[in-house]
């Protein structure tokens, strides 16, 4: 497995958000994740987005940051927010999602970013636990569901 930052409008980058978009609507019954996500938002400096590739080189995995700062929605300036985590259901279990976490928070903290944010729902216990086994810890709500009760939010600090 190897790990490639791509741009969020990558053919493979849209191909794994499909397929994450699709496991949302089957947890939640719903659309799925309609937070507005804009491929620029992931233009290093201001983030990042990777893909995880097997030995086939078949996508397999992704995961970004984007900066985010003090504004309606509930951010604090400084934060980095994580978003689109997603490994493939046959390439699970094999420490992917831990080596895109920490990849992202070394580039968020290398950027001068100050927290990592996150936000999650009540029906992925995989993300929490990944999450909390981390170093994240539950925050004040923030972002697009912020209202929403099924709404999950995690912060860690980056320095």
């Amino acid at each position: 497995m190897y790990i490639h930052p791509r741009p969020f409008d990558h053919p493979h980058a849209v191909e794994l958000n499909d397929q994450v978009q699709l496991e949302y609507a089957e947890r939640y019954g719903d659309e799925g994740d309609v937070t507005p996500l804009d491929p620029s938002m992931f233009e290093p400096p201001h983030g990042l987005y990777l893909l995880a590739y097997d030995a086939q080189d078949r996508p397999v995995a992704t995961g970004g940051w984007r900066t985010q700062d003090r504004n309606d929605e509930g951010y604090s300036d400084g934060d980095a927010e994580l978003k689109r985590m997603f490994v493939i259901p046959g390439s699970r279990g094999n420490g992917l999602a831990r080596r895109i976490l920490a990849a992202l928070e070394a580039d968020a903290r290398a950027a001068g970013r100050i927290r990592m944010v996150l936000e999650t729902g009540d029906q992925q216990p995989e993300a929490i636990a990944l999450y909390t086994s981390s170093g994240y810890t539950p925050c004040e709500k923030f972002g697009h569901y912020r209202t929403y009760e099924s709404s999950r939010c995690f912060a860690k600090p980056l320095r």
